[in-house]
């Protein structure tokens, strides 16, 4: 797969999850030298997955009807490996108890948002 076709699954997994309970946003990181060669960096951090966003569930018998967002992170790549700083993210957010993993494909996407 080329960087395309990278780019095809971010936006069709974006549309997948893009109604309903879960909204997911493009996180581009990086960095770039202003007009006064001062360093800017962007992004939400080095290694945070390529979308973000979050899942929306209803918790607990004693707090029935309240809604609760879970910060959602998906990191999407065709047959390249994630990078060291990519798997801690990743990490990170699962044991914060937020939902986060690599996807291929759309499925891998909508199971990774549990829907």
């Amino acid at each position: 797969m080329t960087r395309s076709d990278e780019r095809r699954i971010q936006s069709e997994i974006q549309l997948a999850a893009g109604s309903g309970p879960a909204r997911l946003w493009r996180n581009n990181v990086g960095a770039l030298k202003d007009q006064a060669g001062q360093l800017v960096r962007y992004g939400l951090c080095p290694g945070s997955s390529d979308l973000i966003g979050f899942r929306t569930v209803v918790i607990t018998p004693e707090m029935v009807g309240q809604r609760v967002a879970i910060f959602a992170a998906v990191e999407v790549k065709d047959r390249a490996r994630p990078t060291t700083q990519q798997t801690a993210f990743i990490n990170l957010v699962e044991e914060a108890g937020g939902l986060a993993g690599i996807a291929r494909s759309v499925p891998d996407a909508l199971s990774i948002l549990r829907l």
